[in-house]
């Protein structure tokens, strides 16, 4: 399959890279990891709280994704974009099951902290959802069943019910291959899931032709629930793209409008990219290059929305936009540039 899309793929000019990228790199953590990416990131306590995930190896050979290298790190900031981190990770998972936990995504509820998470095990991928108030101990809430992942919370209850969106693996029932969508499901307490339903298919996004998932959990405006999710086009051509012996895929960041009464209702979406690899810390010099991540977003009083991605799976980045510029990329996808 191609990735010849029929269109020119680059980003929108509503949405700004911040001068300070990479946000957080290797060098900026003090137990040594070779990557740092695919944050979540929130307001906490009168904070920025950034958890990171960290993966260790090098470009010379090393194994990168044994079991035993990634953890969670944590980090604290002022203002979104200068952070310090903390001098041990806060979080790491490893048992006769469990090989390790990543990918964080952070969503405030009524004053806590929740986490969601990816988990490899023995027998699959699991989603999970943890809660803290200190981020020193996660209590975890709900796992999945393989396969599963890439989960988000809305940040409040929306018609009686919590609410998360996911990407399941559903390899057997859509041909044998990558055709990943994204689902939302609902839930009375955080722990069982279910009244599950399609939101978005990999078709329904026409810069992708491998498959779609949630990216950030989705921020409240009037308008509806702002979500952005990642968007996955593969070309066989491609070449080396990182450390890896061939990358051939390449991960944008999309934008949508859910209504805000019923999530499970698209009221808009932006049928072009809004964030594609460009920066150079974006498509060189990574483990993956041609890879954005969108794993944080956050609506400041002034109208900012801050967008935290990884790039390259190997840096943490921002980006700006205002939000009403990216409310009229969702609904006037034509004219809005």
């Amino acid at each position: 399959m191609q990735a010849n899309l029929g269109f020119p793929i680059e980003s929108s000019k509503r949405i700004y890279r911040h001068p300070a990228n990479p946000v957080l790199a290797p060098k900026d953590v003090p137990y040594g990891p070779a990557m740092v990416f695919n944050a979540g990131v929130a307001k906490f306590q009168g904070k920025y709280v950034m958890v990171f995930r960290n993966d260790y190896g090098n470009e010379q050979g090393e194994q990168v994704y044994p079991s035993h290298t990634t953890n969670l790190g944590l980090a604290f900031s002022e203002d979104g974009v200068d952070w310090k981190v903390e001098p041990t990770p806060c979080w790491s998972w490893h048992d006769e099951e469990v090989q390790r936990v990543y990918d964080p995504r952070l969503t405030v509820i009524e004053g806590r902290c929740y986490l969601c998470f990816a988990v490899d095990t023995k027998h699959g991928i699991r989603g999970g959802i943890a809660v803290t108030d200190d981020f020193q101990s996660f209590e975890v809430l709900s796992l999945s069943v393989p396969d599963n992942r890439n989960m988000v919370l809305f940040p409040e209850k929306i018609g009686g019910q919590y609410v998360r969106l996911e990407r399941p693996f559903t390899v057997y029932s859509r041909g044998g291959r990558d055709r990943f969508d994204m689902w939302l499901s609902r839930s009375n307490d955080l722990r069982y899931w279910g009244d599950s339903e399609l939101l978005l298919a990999v078709e329904q996004v026409p810069y992708a032709n491998d498959k779609i998932g949630p990216g950030a959990p989705p921020i409240k405006t009037e308008q509806g629930w702002l979500t952005t999710f990642h968007a996955v086009d593969l070309d066989p051509a491609r070449g080396k793209n990182g450390w890896e012996p061939a990358w051939k895929k390449r991960y944008t960041a999309g934008i949508m409008l859910l209504e805000l009464d019923n999530p499970s209702r698209v009221r808009g979406i932006y049928k072009s990219p809004l964030l594609v690899p460009e920066a150079d810390y974006e498509v060189a010099g990574g483990f993956r290059n041609n890879v954005i991540f969108p794993g944080g977003m956050l609506l400041e009083d002034s109208g900012e929305v801050k967008i935290y991605y990884g790039a390259a799976d190997t840096v943490e980045c921002l980006a700006t936009a205002h939000v009403d510029d990216l409310i009229r990329l969702c609904l006037e996808p034509q004219s809005a540039e």
